[in-house]
């Protein structure tokens, strides 16, 4: 236990930074309030959780729901999409706030610079529920631009929504379009931070601006880069509940039933909610993070000096 003069220090450090301690405490509270407290009800992965007997008061069935689900059809069909929607969204998606983050940095002319930035970042704004509707009305196969310009080229329109070997390409695109804007600008502070005498003295020596950018830009921001690709890689198993709903349908269902749609229909849509069975697919799902993450890190520590911990 800390000691009387321990219990000083921490008082009087509260005392005098009074004002960050008040900053603190919301987030703090937040923090515990809706990500530790939960915790106390994982245990009913482990359990035959009934509402009327309570946490404490259902049977023990120890790991009787994680061999469920690890037996399953669904088990290998949904591990499969979440993956490959996550390296999907991770390949065609994470280089791309980098290469517009260089661009808008070599830009000179400020007003499109600001234009630009503007008009990327923008649609991170706009809520899923109406993005994913004007996505649905662009590929619509009547009355969607997408279809009309095909037509208009003399081809046959396209049922994009019906068919399941486009959802993946429809996902991770949209959300590239949404979220690349807001994704670049923190590549860009990392950029303004780099050095001028360094362009200075490489335009001295008559370096190109691509080489430039090469040999000084890229390698200052590559901390960012490798701390932005450990989360990205740690959260692999995490994608975007709410896209993949609004965009399922009976008939893509085999591309797009992912693990957080498995947990949401299983929980709470189902007419005889599983609970238990949910909670043990979640815990699979943020187990499997936790084993990237640290993996990850653990890679990144030993080939740079560039991690998270």
């Amino acid at each position: 236990m800390p000691d009387n003069k321990t219990y000083f220090y921490i008082k009087k450090w509260i005392d005098k930074n009074w004002q960050l301690t008040l900053m603190v405490i919301l987030p703090l509270s937040f923090i515990i309030l809706f990500h530790y407290v939960p915790m106390y009800g994982i245990q009913i992965a482990f359990k035959n959780y009934r509402a009327v007997d309570g946490i404490w008061g259902s049977k023990w069935v120890g790991f009787d729901h994680f061999i469920k689900f690890f037996k399953s059809y669904q088990f290998i069909r949904v591990t499969r999409n979440t993956i490959m929607l996550s390296l999907y969204s991770l390949i065609a998606g994470f280089p791309v706030p980098i290469i517009l983050a260089i661009a808008l940095n070599c830009c000179k002319n400020i007003k499109f610079k600001k234009t630009v930035q503007l008009v990327t970042y923008a649609p991170h704004f706009i809520s899923v529920v109406v993005l994913m509707g004007m996505v649905i009305q662009i590929l619509s196969p009547k009355y969607g631009l997408l279809n009309n310009l095909i037509k208009a080229l003399g081809g046959e329109e396209v049922l994009f929504m019906a068919e399941g070997r486009y959802f993946r390409s429809i996902y991770v695109w949209s959300g590239i379009w949404q979220n690349m804007g807001f994704s670049a600008i923190i590549y860009i502070s990392a950029l303004s931070s780099v050095d001028p005498t360094l362009h200075e003295a490489a335009i001295v020596d008559g370096a190109s601006r691509l080489k430039r950018v090469f040999y000084i830009d890229i390698p200052c921001i590559v901390p960012t880069i490798v701390i932005l690709l450990i989360l990205n890689l740690g959260s692999i198993m995490n994608v975007g509940f709410e896209k993949v709903l609004l965009l399922q349908n009976p008939t893509n269902t085999e591309y797009s039933e992912v693990i957080s749609t498995l947990i949401y229909k299983q929980g709470l849509a189902s007419a005889m909610p599983q609970y238990s069975y949910s909670t043990a697919i979640g815990i699979f799902n943020s187990l499997v993070n936790f084993f990237l993450i640290v993996g990850v890190n653990t890679i990144a520590r030993k080939l740079g000096e560039t991690s998270l911990w």
